[in-house]
Formats: C-alpha cells, structure tokens, sequence
C-alpha cells in the first residue's frame, strides 16, 4: 500500500459517440449507412473514436504499471462504491469529471484530456502523457488539490442529490412548473420554465447562458452596448435563477435570483402532480422526483470536490 493509504484507482470512462452508435444500430456498418444517409460525415466519428481509444488504452497501460486499477463506465457511476483507499482517474470531457465528482465523496479526482484539439478541458489538467506523475504524488501523498463546492438538493423524505456544476427543478416536461419558494424569509408561488441552481465551478455552463440572454434582451430597455454581465459570487456559494417567472393573479415573480450559502438555503415546496423533477448537471437520468408533497431545501453540500492540479 502507498504511503497516502491508496490501493487502488477507477478509471472512470464514458462510451464515445460511435460505441453509441454501434450500441444502437448493432454494427458499425449499419451506423455508418444512418450517418450518411442523412449527410454526415462518418469519418468524424471513427476520427474521434480512435483518438480516445488511443489516449485511454495509453492511460490505463501507464496505470497499470503503478497501481491496480478498475474501468467503471459512466453509466455505473451511481451504483459503484467508493472508499478512501482509491483514487479516481478520468478520461474523457469535462462534464465527465462533473458528473464523477458527486458520487466519488472527496476522493482525489485526477482528470485527464483524452484529445485537445476537440476537447476545451477547463476541468482536464493532465494528458495521457503527463498525469502519471499526478498518481504518484497522490500516491506518495504529497500533492495539491483545487476543492470545489457542491450543490445539494434534500427532499423531506431524505433522498439526496449533488450537482458538480448545477442542479434542475422544475417540470420533466416544456409545461410550467408550479411550486412554492422561499428564500430569506419571503416566500412566492411560482408560474416558472424551473429553476437554475449554479455552483461556481458551473458558473461558465448554463448560468452563463441565462445572463446572455438578459444582456441579449437589456438593449430593449438600455440601449448601450454593453457586454454580457457575469455571475459574481464566491467560490463556497451558489446562485440560484428561476426561469421565464410569470406573473399572475396566483402566482409572483419577484423572487426570481439570489445567493445561497451554508445558512442561507432556498426552500422549494411542489405544487406539481406529477412530472416535477430535480436532476444535476444536465443529466436527466439523475434526477429526483419532485412531485406534490415533496420540499426540497437547495443549499451548499457539506462535502466538496477535491481535483488534482499540477505543481
């Protein structure tokens, strides 16, 4: 055993768009024939494919010759167990390291950049060719992490959910979501397209969508041009926005965005028979059903995040 305790590490995987495909169509051929058949470029998806099965065959060769290892896909995130004597490898696009993060309990994440020409890897550090060395300072204990807060959704029955970079509430459906908010000490029944809870690690994601469509729409009311505001809070808060609030004789619209700390939660009642939902960084499959009856208390997750950066 290494002297930080760990074992073992899950390199935690994702299938690429052809394995989908594949999966779909059951050959490759035949995915090819729907592909092109439609007008795209088939090539663009074996390109894509060859360069990931390259970079993780290279990773999980280097690992091995450190560490025992274990491939967990993505889809067996939410069932797999985690302990303290592991270390996690990614491999694969930064919404892979947000959707690992919230199930690994503060597990050091090292996440690597499979292809840097397609992939941004805001949240990917490493490359194949250089995160070894991460696994050996986290293995030797001597390495340092950027921690990251989580949002945590917690119904009255008890059931959880963390998101890495936002958390969801609203109708699975285009309809609107009925529900009632609370938020220091007001409260408001709501008419919404949902609400948007945003860490600051997924401030640059679909929060930021919403503030370029208020600078899109501001020019009808202000006619300067000014770029689009950014979201300002601090790292160990959230942000929370409701979408298209409408107001009518039943239901307000003032209550529509403020910061959340850990004393300051958002309390959301439903007022929805069936469809409402709480799913975490876009992942619909990841969701907990908010339906009539449930409350929901949105605030900061006591556990955190914790990803290796390079020295």
């Amino acid at each position: 055993m290494s002297s930080s305790g760990i074992d073992y590490a899950i390199l935690v995987r994702n299938k690429t768009r052809l394995e989908q495909l594949v999966e779909r169509f059951n050959t490759k051929g035949q995915a090819q024939f729907y592909i092109e058949s439609l007008g795209g470029e088939f090539a663009e998806y074996e390109e894509e494919n060859a360069r990931f099965q390259e970079s993780f065959s290279l990773v999980q060769r280097r690992l091995s010759s450190v560490l025992k290892n274990k491939v967990v896909e993505r889809a067996f995130l939410p069932s797999f167990l985690f302990n303290p004597k592991q270390l996690v490898v990614v491999v694969g696009q930064d919404g892979l390291v947000a959707n690992t993060a919230k199930y690994v309990n503060g597990i050091p994440i090292i996440a690597v950049n499979p292809d840097q020409e397609r992939y941004d890897g805001v949240l990917l550090p490493f490359t194949p060719q250089d995160f070894l060395r991460a696994v050996e300072r986290v293995l030797a204990d001597r390495y340092r992490v950027r921690e990251a807060s989580l949002a945590e959704a917690r119904l009255n029955d008890g059931q959880r959910l963390l998101g890495f970079n936002d958390l969801f509430i609203g109708n699975a459906s285009h309809v609107s979501a009925r529900y009632r908010i609370g938020y220091q000490g007001e409260e408001e029944s709501h008419s919404s397209s949902g609400i948007i809870v945003s860490t600051k690690s997924g401030s640059t994601g679909w929060l930021s969508s919403i503030f370029n469509m208020t600078a899109g729409m501001r020019q009808f009311l202000d006619p300067a041009d000014t770029p689009p505001p950014q979201p300002a809070f601090a790292d160990t808060e959230l942000m929370f926005v409701v979408r298209e609030a409408f107001r009518s004789k039943r239901t307000q619209a003032s209550l529509t965005a403020g910061i959340l700390d850990e004393n300051e939660p958002l309390i959301i009642e439903s007022f929805m028979p069936t469809n409402g939902v709480i799913f975490s960084d876009g992942v619909e499959t990841d969701f907990l059903h908010f339906n009539s009856g449930a409350i929901a208390t949105i605030g900061v997750a006591p556990e955190k995040a914790r990803l290796v950066i390079k020295e």
